[in-house]
């Protein structure tokens, strides 16, 4: 019974009878159910196969129904890997080493890790460093050491340092140049 939207305790069944039993799901409603609950999974975040994978693999130890469903969802193209690492490499604010980290992480093959680090532009990524120094420059201007914090922080997101020095060397210059940057007193 419902009362005020909430249920109640099940009801006691009279001696003699018995619930009724449930039907075990046939292997179509199951690869159904799976193929489901890949949809939902990757319609929150591209998710890399290995990732993909894993996930199924919590919901059934069925090997052969999760290689199906795998299959399956990368046939109509909701999982490719190459789509994970397009998305690792657009993201703001990041290097080539933090991107490279994440895409291991994440499971990827080491051939289309290498082929996407490759593709990275240079000038893509002094400009993200310098669009990042910038928009960082007054709270590292604060720092007893503004330069090694800024240094810091693009080590940190992943950077080389043949990016990092052009682009501390940039922002520093434009800094100084507007009066926004003053060099700390070494007594």
């Amino acid at each position: 019974m419902r009362k005020g939207g909430r249920r109640s305790e099940p009801e006691e069944q009279p001696p003699g009878e018995s619930a009724r039993p449930t039907r075990p799901k046939s292997r179509e409603e199951l690869r159904d159910a799976l193929l489901g609950y890949a949809f939902r999974a990757l319609g929150q975040r591209a998710l890399s196969a290995s990732e993909l994978r894993s996930k199924l693999e919590r919901r059934s130890e069925d090997a052969e129904l999760i290689a199906e469903v795998m299959a399956r969802v990368q046939e109509l193209g909701y999982q490719q890997d190459e789509q994970v690492a397009r998305i690792e490499t657009s993201r703001r604010g990041v290097g080539a080493f933090r991107v490279r980290q994440t895409l291991k992480r994440r499971g990827l093959d080491t051939e289309l890790i290498d082929e996407t680090i490759r593709s990275i532009d240079p000038d893509q990524e002094h400009a993200a460093a310098v669009e990042l120094l910038t928009r960082r420059w007054p709270s590292i201007a604060r720092k007893r050491d503004p330069r090694a914090a800024a240094y810091a922080l693009l080590a940190r997101r992943g950077f080389p340092g043949s990016v990092i020095w052009p682009a501390l060397a940039q922002v520093a210059q434009e800094a100084a140049e507007s009066g926004d940057f003053a060099e700390p007193d070494h007594e």
